[in-house]
């Protein structure tokens, strides 16, 4: 059975097709709302139709586009879900208008007919609303199959046409009996007798992005050279030995030995003979490489299809590790490259859109074993007599490391602005909250930047950044016009040699209790509180749709929801989800797909993005992209930037927000930017959380 899946530009959609791969034991056919080949005629190639949900209303055909005709003039049997059963109801002569509450991510009772869609599927059953917008009158043409407790209608049925609606989302993770009411409506399309109807269908990837391909490309053949001896200082006495004094280096750091996901730090500068820096300009559409000669090149296409191209331009044999990083690119994604997955920039960032050096060697320290790794990249078939000179030289400065902590300097006071003010924060989050109410929205990533004039030393202050903060993803990024001080707690997305792809957003945070009675209060109701669990399911709903564009059919699942973690400041809730790489998509590709993290957007990620430009008014950068590395043996790992501190030209930045709902309180929220400032305002020697403007730069143009 094949079905067209008609995606209204939501952040779920592929979340139905997989659950449609499964039931109907092929791939759905997934086009756009404003499918350029469209026709009348195309309809009656597909067994069966399905309307996704989407931003928007059914009666602005800029949110709808095809799907009214669709409607009006499918004869094969059609499913419309949240805006596709809204559609239905429209065209048909009903109403749509303000539901008396929106309900996003939100589970209620489903009350129905037990019979069609819902045939075999007890009533009431659980199932997530994600909608602000509902089904006010009911044409005669149309019979109501099913309510919410509410008395919002969840059910429509034609009573002379093979079509259904249902309000609610059954592609949510946390909605019940999703596979029989798919199953279902497959059955229903059996008995309307409609499969002599399929013809010529064409076969489609399970990505909107086209299929990845072996390069045709000569690759360049290298051996990676390792080397090993026992760490007898910590990583900052390490770091400061090595690469203290190079223009551009990197420090991946893991300092938590207890947790897998940071037991390995990674340390680099592009030094070597085949080392280089490749920076992207997203308004330009180039990306300029330097190599270790100085000779810059200027490519003039986007950053991930370049990085995609550089990897696999390079065949690497690897030994046997046991960490995944086995030499490669490495470095920062900012936020504006989200101009390259589907949402033009409205703002531009002063510093480069990405940042990545290649590096040909590298340290990585294992803190489990106390072991330091060397890493050299060489020729295949040479000797690797660059990469053992190297080994030689670097065993010299690390028996020479001082095994005393390094006492950075206390940074100097720090003055701070915001971008936005106390009083406009409010009144952006207010218009955040009309937007979800207007259906524009599921929840809105709003963000603040904080920013003033220092001359803080880079490595001294994270250096008190990683001591009074530590995370499992701290990172330290130094180049001429750029230093990240990150101590984000957030995994972006890491995909392993063998592709497998994890991710693990976060929604919901509290401060830590002022003691352990109180601080066990607190974990169990951030994990429990209605708000904060559908934060972080609409984003968990959202990354499976993510990662379900480029993984392995059938391979998505949800492994923990809804856990606690704690850091040194806050509570967060964390949810981790996981799938297998396709065998035909690269790894760049899969990053490519999930950009930027969904948990710095919200949903659905493109129309969300689009209201963040026009609130916040200015650029991101760095703040809300990913760090880390692309590895030459293909595994990937990124952290979200958050927590995070920038530095740039004499001027420091540092972002902070909050997931927007209908749920939202809008001091709460603010009053949470203010937790999650807490980290630079103690390094900064307790400076105050800044209240008004910068009136140098009252717009706060980002770095």
């Amino acid at each position: 059975m094949r079905t067209l899946l008609i995606d209204n530009y939501d952040s779920f959609t592929f979340n139905l097709y997989q659950y449609l791969s499964e039931v109907n034991g092929c791939p759905p056919f997934v086009v756009p709302n404003d499918w350029d080949e469209f026709t009348p005629e195309e309809l009656s190639r597909f067994d069966n139709i399905v309307i996704s949900p989407g931003p928007g209303t059914p009666e602005k055909s800029g949110d709808f586009g095809i799907c009214s005709v669709v409607i009006r003039d499918a004869t094969v049997p059609v499913l419309g879900i949240c805006l596709g059963h809204q559609g239905i109801a429209y065209v048909h002569g009903g109403s749509v208008d303000h539901a008396p509450e929106p309900m996003h991510g939100r589970p209620s009772q489903i009350w129905h007919s037990e019979q069609g869609l819902f045939d075999g599927i007890p009533s009431p059953f659980r199932a997530i609303r994600y909608h602000s917008l509902a089904v006010s009158e009911v044409p005669p043409i149309l019979e109501v199959t099913a309510r919410s407790e509410d008395g919002i209608v969840m059910g429509l049925q034609h009573r002379e046409r093979p079509q259904w609606g249902v309000q609610f989302h059954p592609e949510s993770i946390e909605t019940e009996y999703s596979l029989q009411l798919l199953r279902n409506f497959a059955r229903l399309t059996q008995r309307a007798e409609t499969s002599e109807r399929r013809v010529n269908i064409p076969t489609q990837s399970n990505s909107l992005t086209p299929r990845s391909r072996e390069s045709e490309q000569a690759k360049t053949e290298y051996d990676v050279h390792v080397d090993t001896l026992p760490l007898h200082c910590g990583d900052e006495q390490l770091f400061s030995a090595i690469f203290a004094d190079e223009v551009n280096s990197i420090w991946l750091d893991g300092n938590q030995p207890e947790n897998a996901a940071s037991r390995f730090s990674i340390m680099g500068s592009p030094t070597g003979p085949n080392a280089s820096i490749a920076t992207s300009d997203t308004s330009a559409g180039t990306v300029t490489v330097t190599g270790a000669d100085g000779h810059a090149q200027t490519f003039e296409r986007g950053f991930f299809d370049w990085l995609k191209s550089a990897m696999e331009s390079v065949d690497v044999e690897t030994p046997s590790l046991p960490f995944e990083f086995a030499l490669g690119w490495a470095g920062y994604l900012g936020y504006e490259l989200k101009s390259e997955v589907g949402s033009p920039n409205q703002h531009q960032s002063a510093i480069p859109d990405a940042w990545v050096m290649f590096l040909d060697r590298a340290l990585v320290v294992d803190h489990l074993t106390n072991t330091i790794y060397l890493l050299g990249l060489a020729q295949r078939g040479s000797r690797g007599d660059d990469c053992r000179e190297w080994f030689e030289r670097t065993k010299e400065q690390i028996a020479s490391c001082k095994v005393a902590a390094r006492l950075p300097e206390e940074p100097s006071e720090v003055e701070l602005w915001a971008r936005h003010s106390h009083a406009d924060y409010l009144g952006l989050i207010r218009e955040a909250k009309q937007n979800i109410i207007d259906g524009e929205s599921y929840e809105v990533c709003l963000t603040n930047m904080l920013s003033g004039e220092s001359s803080l030393k880079p490595l001294d202050t994270y250096l008190r950044l990683r001591e009074q903060n530590p995370a499992p993803f701290g990172a330290f990024l130094r180049s001429p016009q750029v230093q990240v001080l990150s101590t984000s707690p957030e995994r972006f997305v890491s995909i392993s040699g063998d592709r497998h792809v994890e991710s693990k957003p976060i929604k919901g945070t509290r401060p830590r209790g002022n003691t352990e009675a109180e601080d066990v209060q607190i974990r169990s109701e951030l994990q429990n509180a209605e708000k904060d669990r559908a934060e972080n399911l609409m984003i968990v709903d959202l990354v499976r749709h993510d990662l379900s564009r480029t993984a392995r059919l059938g391979s998505v699942r949800v492994e923990r929801l809804f856990d606690v973690e704690s850091y040194a400041t806050v509570h967060q809730l964390v949810s981790t989800i996981c799938a297998e790489l396709d065998p035909n998509v690269d790894p760049v590709t899969c990053v490519k797909a999930a950009f930027p993290p969904g948990s710095m957007t919200g949903a659905p990620k493109l129309r969300t993005m689009e209201i963040i430009d026009k609130l916040e008014g200015g650029a991101r950068g760095v703040y809300s992209g990913a760090i880390g590395y692309f590895s030459l043996s293909g595994a990937v790992d990124l952290s979200v930037v958050i927590r995070t501190l920038v530095l740039s030209r004499g001027e420091i930045q540092y972002g902070v927000g909050g997931a927007i709902i209908s749920l939202s309180d809008e001091q709460a929220e603010y009053d949470e930017t203010v937790v999650k400032a807490r980290p630079l305002l103690h390094v900064l020697r307790d400076t105050p959380f800044p209240e008004g403007l910068d009136p140098a730069n009252p717009t706060g143009e980002a770095l």
